[in-house]
């Protein structure tokens, strides 16, 4: 009988030896994720970098779901433990984190298990009963200003080749913003922003602080000092009040 192969961030092994009929519990994932799932079929676009080092852009099925995290399958795809990809479930966007892989069949294809990144918003919110929407508390409550999930227009230049690239973030607050992109730069990589603020034209350096192939930067506005951080907080909140309000209750 053909056998199905699971890897998994969580215990740190290659578990082998599913049968072909027999269903794989989220048992791996327990530890780091108690909050309650619930059975599912919802079509969800995800897109990133394939472990063939090729990007791609596939609708899959959200075979069950929770807060935290998902059950992925139909994928043509073989991904990487511990890759980050994109997910879009109707309008509501994010990114997860890959914590298992398993052949599933020739019906099931590749099967993964994903872990919603922190701070991201879970996009299948919507489809959870109220008992299952308690948010997993923030670790060290870290964050300082609330991430708002807009489109937010910016200039970067590499400081290396002077070459400005037009982009629009998705998710930004006084401290930086996450850029999506196919072709992300490498941590590190210095870079010149510009942006409007009201009627001010704003520049300022950052750096490149996660780079997550076929998915996009996470980049930290560096040379903004403090007031203008909080200005541009403050344009941020009044821009998108419910997300601001909503941080603020959970602080």
């Amino acid at each position: 009988m053909r056998t199905r192969s699971v890897t998994s961030v969580i215990a740190g092994v290659v578990k082998k030896g599913y049968d072909e009929g027999e269903q794989l519990h989220p048992a791996p994932m327990s530890e780091h994720r108690p909050d309650p799932r619930t059975t599912s079929d919802l079509s969800v676009r995800i897109w990133g970098m394939a472990a063939n080092g090729q990007t791609f852009s596939q609708h899959v099925r959200a075979r069950n779901i929770s807060i935290s995290g998902a059950l992925f399958s139909g994928l043509e795809n073989e991904l990487k433990v511990g890759d980050v990809i994109g997910v879009q479930y109707a309008e509501r966007k994010s990114r997860c984190r890959v914590i298992w892989v398993m052949d599933g069949g020739p019906i099931q294809k590749i099967q993964v298990g994903v872990q919603i990144v922190t701070d991201q918003d879970c996009p299948w919110k919507g489809e959870l009963r109220p008992d299952q929407i308690t948010p997993p508390p923030e670790p060290n409550n870290r964050r300082r200003f609330a991430r708002h999930r807009i489109s937010f227009p910016l200039e970067f230049r590499d400081e290396r080749v002077k070459t400005p690239m037009r982009v629009n973030a998705t998710d930004v607050s006084g401290n930086g913003c996450y850029v999506e992109t196919i072709l992300p730069l490498a941590v590190g990589t210095t870079l010149r922003v510009e942006f409007w603020l009201e009627e001010e034209k704003i520049s300022t350096s950052a750096v490149v602080r996660t780079s997550d192939p076929g998915v996009g930067n996470g980049v930290e506005f560096t040379g903004l000092p403090p007031d203008t951080k909080q200005r541009l907080q403050n344009h941020l909140d009044k821009v998108d009040p419910l997300r601001a309000n909503v941080f603020e209750r959970t602080r």
